[in-house]
């Protein structure tokens, strides 16, 4: 089947595919420098030795850094939607489906903090999207003024984390050199374990790194996301993702986004010129960043809709059909990464500079692009896709095509 009859035939938007195939070349970007360097300094522990890596750093930080995870959780309430309507049109236990879903993608996300990375997004979307299941029958003012509560409240947060840095600095200066100190103490046991240990090595440190990670983020990025999420439901219900057209997106594109950049382009300059990744300053970039990041976000969004106007043709639909295989991406993304960076691969983990850095993320990911758009060429869909599918069915009379 034809990615055009299936979209057609299924009741597929191609705003929704473009957006998803657009958000994983901004992921791998941003994700590669914690495949790169340690997670809490990243690209500061050695990457940026020229004018050039600093502007291919904070290039990615402008155009990418929240955005594209706050598409893909914009995304993720669009798929709630379309799961309800296609249960509702198979009378299939919406219940049942739903969570065991969420069981098979957490599971999914700890196989891939093993193999892969410990910045994985899938374990906190499983979280939350047992959450989201809460609001599923709000309607969509409900949604979008929650939506709202819930992205303010991740900023606010910011702005505390930043403040209370801000104070340790000026009221505990030397309590302050200590706790770098000690972190920087960590960082010596924990990088050569990345850049030369063995695959078991490894894999329990990522499982260590990734508790630290789930502590800061999900407390940082957690309200933002079931935000997005809400805000994929709302839209799925308002119609506007079937209406490239829609007045919103053409707001989104012409407002939203220019306003989303210009804080973006600050926010970035703050995070990445600040004396210390770990100081108030920096983390005061990152709250501008932050800030910025819903207005980006749908304003990538509006842009994409312009794209989606018109008759398809090739490069759209080779684009589109990547965005039906996303989570296969994800996880190749990683996987690759991974063998790049990690001692049981490549080995380059800390040696390669900020440029270098995101020149393999855009080259890795066009290549999964191109091979999950040419795989759902011949198959129905991704490998992983199919996996998650077969899981979230299994015991119901009928499967959803």
């Amino acid at each position: 089947m034809s990615y055009s009859q299936d979209y057609t035939g299924q009741q597929r938007y191609i705003l929704t595919d473009l957006v998803r195939s657009f958000a994983l070349l901004g992921i791998v970007l941003v994700n590669v420098a914690y495949f790169a360097y340690p997670g809490d300094i990243t690209y500061h522990a050695g990457g940026l030795n020229s004018s050039i890596d600093y502007a291919a750093y904070s290039l990615v930080n402008t155009l990418f850094l929240f955005k594209s995870y706050t598409l893909f959780s914009f995304m993720f309430g669009v798929g709630l939607a379309h799961q309800m309507l296609s249960a509702e049109r198979r009378r299939i236990s919406f219940k049942a489906s739903y969570f065991k879903r969420m069981a098979a993608l957490l599971a999914l996300g700890m196989l891939h903090v093993t193999f892969a990375f410990y910045g994985d997004i899938l374990i906190v979307y499983a979280l939350l999207g047992m959450l989201l299941y809460l609001f599923r029958n709000k309607n969509q003012k409900k949604l979008v003024r929650t939506g709202c509560v819930l992205v303010g409240l991740q900023v606010l947060v910011a702005v505390v984390f930043a403040s209370g840095l801000y104070s340790l600095e000026a009221r505990a200066p030397e309590q302050y050199i200590m706790t770098l100190a000690e972190m920087e103490r960590q960082r010596s046991i924990t990088a050569p374990i990345y850049a030369s240990g063995d695959f078991s090595e490894v894999v329990q440190q990522r499982w260590r790194d990734w508790i630290s990670v789930l502590l800061f983020a999900l407390p940082l990025q957690g309200p933002g996301v079931l935000g997005f999420f809400l805000f994929g439901l709302a839209a799925v219900r308002a119609g506007v993702l079937s209406n490239v057209q829609a007045t919103l997106w053409e707001n989104a594109r012409k407002l939203y986004l220019p306003f989303g950049l210009l804080i973006s382009v600050l926010g970035a300059y703050v995070y990445s010129q600040a004396d210390n990744p770990l100081s108030g300053t920096s983390l005061i970039g990152y709250a501008l960043l932050l800030f910025a990041a819903p207005f980006s976000s749908l304003g990538y969004i509006g842009l994409v809709a312009k794209w989606s106007e018109g008759p398809d043709n090739a490069y759209k639909i080779f684009f589109a059909r990547a965005g039906t295989s996303t989570l296969t991406a994800y996880l190749l993304q990683s996987l690759i990464l991974s063998l790049v960076f990690c001692g049981y691969g490549l080995g380059f983990f800390a040696k390669l500079d900020a440029l270098t850095c995101v020149t393999i993320a855009l080259i890795t990911g066009l290549i999964t692009v191109a091979f999950v758009s040419l795989w759902r060429d011949r198959f129905k869909q991704g490998p992983m896709e199919a996996l998650l599918r077969h899981w979230t069915y299994l015991g119901n009379r009928q499967t959803p095509r």
